[in-house]
Parts: C-alpha cells; sequence; structure tokens
C-alpha cells in the first residue's frame, strides 16, 4: 500500500502539546527584555542545525495558542518529545531544544504600571 496523500495521525511517540509549567527567569525581566531574548533565539536557532521550515513552524507554534499550535506541529510533521515542547524532534531524527522563554512568560515577568 503507497502512503497517497497526508495521514492525519502523526507518530505515535509525538505528545499532545499542553502549557508549559510556570517557571521563574533568573532575574524579573520586562515584556521588552523578553521579547528581545525571543527574538534573538529565533535569528540564532537554524545556526545550530535542523531544518529551517522547521524552526519557522516551532516558532509559530509557540507564538499562538495550543490548538493551533497542535495544527502547526502535525502538519510539519514535528514529533514533541516533552509536551511543551521544549524538545522536538523532525522527521529525520534532528533535535529542536526550545528555551522556555520562547514558550511562555515568567512569572517574574515586570508588567508595567
Amino acid at each position: 500500500m503507497g502512503c497517497a496523500g497526508s495521514t492525519p495521525k502523526v507518530d505515535e511517540n509525538s505528545k499532545k502539546l499542553k502549557k508549559p509549567k510556570p517557571w521563574k527567569h533568573t532575574q524579573a525581566i520586562t515584556p521588552a527584555q523578553l521579547t528581545r531574548m525571543r527574538e534573538e533565539f529565533w535569528d540564532t536557532a537554524p545556526h545550530y542545525g535542523g531544518q529551517k521550515e522547521i524552526w519557522d513552524a516551532l516558532r509559530a507554534a509557540a507564538e499562538n495558542d495550543l490548538p493551533l499550535a497542535q495544527t502547526i506541529v502535525d502538519s510539519a510533521g514535528i514529533i514533541v518529545s516533552n509536551s511543551d515542547m521544549t524538545l522536538c524532534y523532525d522527521e529525520r531524527g534532528a533535535k529542536y531544544e526550545l528555551p522556555k522563554y520562547v514558550l511562555s512568560e515568567p512569572t517574574n515577568l515586570i508588567r508595567d504600571g
């Protein structure tokens, strides 16, 4: 039997996405600092290996709500090892590690006013 079209079920080892657990940054940071850290990560991440398309899909998933994020990782064939997306693999077995700060805000984020 051929594998025509896309199969709705991704790898059985892939976990369903969940919100990351609350976490605290080493020091309180502002939303602007958090945004800068995220931009730096996404700008440099593809240089550590893996496919740019997968990094782009992971970024899109990280920046959207869970149902859409799940659709994005499923469509891209990303295997989610940690349900909070901190560890993922592509179909070729390349590893993608995401820091918590690109997935959620720290509990000690400084809110303006």
